[in-house]
């Protein structure tokens, strides 16, 4: 297909509904990168060690994981619309109300709360576009929702750049609420889902324990496991990226933030190529499975092959570009692996509260390591050697054609 022939396909209501969609998750992104870039200036302020760090951020992740899987359930059973502008609206005000926090306990408590409101845009917008998109490009609209994720960093860097080293970081958080006014946009642009409204008179409500009946428990399990080590790297080692930089190769403030911040922009490459490459050429499983690979490959390049600030860029931003395409062509392969009346469900826990997990696992073993072994073992411990594993575990998916219609993907995964 070429990109000519697209247009047709997204224009009306599609593409309104996916600029909504990405404009909430870039959002909702931008706030939660707030607390990368602040970090070093927190860890200061609050005379915390490495290690200590690393717990206060894996606890804020695990705590929000562990709401996402009953705040998840919502989008199946009050819709999609509604949890979504709830999610803006309060991520916004808690990411704001970072700034005042009097310490350790409080700012995990109130990093616990915007994670899990942020994550729900994750099965919110997910269901939605999943739902509502042209089968034929439902992946390629998936799958690029994800280029929210860098451009979200991105503009958090740019925050960073202008508050953080004369105003410190309880001004960075109030910028937190940039977000709220778009919850109205939302409200505005957005309607529910079809399919839900379609299935919510006959449907019972979904719940948890359905994820693990026969015949779904083995996909569910795989993709958990996947997501998990995944995003150990995905999450830990990039969350950590700025500390890191700063502390491992010495460069300052301004410089770490202009440097992730550039990378994250260079890797939405990734994930156009990789949402092109899985919805035309090859499936979305096998996609997943190589870019996760070269993610891998490339992080071990930057870690170990790399010193100077450009050479770091360079390698930085070649990894991100497969381990961030990687996140987007798997978002669309997990939200086509649950059938409609479970699919938001099935995204929060597989996806949201995976993905929180992991977050909560990389931060807390990276910054153990880095204090008992150093930085690079623990970069290389917490982000190459996840990746493999979680290419492996891809392997056992079952891999199926794009450009399917949801409910024919669900009638070829039950033969």
């Amino acid at each position: 297909m070429k990109p000519a022939d697209l247009l047709p396909l997204v224009r009306g209501y599609p593409g309104r509904l996916w600029l909504a969609c990405f404009g909430a998750y870039a959002l909702s992104q931008m706030d939660l990168a707030l607390w990368s870039y602040a970090l070093p200036l927190i860890r200061r302020d609050l005379d915390l060690t490495r290690t200590q760090i690393g717990l206060l951020t894996g606890a804020g992740f695990a705590l929000g994981g562990a709401a996402l899987v009953w705040l998840g359930m919502l989008a199946d059973r009050i819709g999609r619309r509604k949890t979504m502008i709830g999610g803006i609206a309060a991520s916004s005000v808690f990411v704001a109300a970072h700034s005042l926090a009097s310490g350790a306990l409080s700012l995990g408590a109130l990093r616990a709360a915007s994670m899990a409101s942020g994550g729900l845009l994750y099965p919110a917008t997910g269901a939605l576009v999943a739902e509502e998109a042209p089968p034929r490009i439902r992946g390629l609209m998936t799958g690029l929702l994800q280029v929210a994720y860098p451009l979200g960093w991105f503009l958090a860097s740019l925050l960073a750049v202008v508050l953080l080293a004369d105003f410190g970081w309880r001004a960075l958080f109030v910028a937190g609420l940039l977000g709220l006014p778009f919850s109205f946009v939302v409200a505005r642009v957005v309607r529910e889902s079809s399919r839900f409204v379609a299935a919510a008179p006959n449907a019972k409500r979904a719940s948890l324990g359905e994820l693990f009946a026969p015949g779904i428990r083995r996909r569910t399990l795989t993709l958990f496991a996947a997501q998990y080590f995944f995003v150990i790297a995905y999450g830990g080692a990039f969350v950590f990226s700025p500390i890191y930089f700063h502390e491992a190769r010495g460069f300052d403030i301004a410089g770490t933030a202009t440097l992730v911040g550039l990378s994250n922009l260079i890797g939405i490459a990734g994930y156009v190529l990789a949402a092109w490459v899985g919805e035309f050429h090859l499936t979305r499983r096998t996609t997943t499975i190589i870019w996760t690979l070269l993610g891998s490959f490339f992080f071990v390049i930057f870690l170990w092959f790399t010193d100077g600030y450009l050479a770091s860029m360079i390698a930085f931003s070649i990894m991100a570009v497969f381990l961030l395409g990687a996140a987007a062509v798997k978002f669309a392969y997990i939200a086509e692996l649950f059938p409609t009346r479970l699919r938001a469900t099935g995204l929060a826990f597989c996806g949201s509260f995976a993905v929180s997990l992991g977050q909560a696992t990389g931060p807390a073993m990276i910054g153990w390591l880095a204090d008992t072994c150093g930085w690079d073992v623990a970069m290389f411990a917490g982000g190459a050697v996840p990746l493999l594993f979680a290419a492996i575990l891809y392997f056992y998916l079952k891999p199926l054609p794009s450009g399917l219609d949801v409910d024919e993907v669900q009638r070829r995964l039950a033969t």
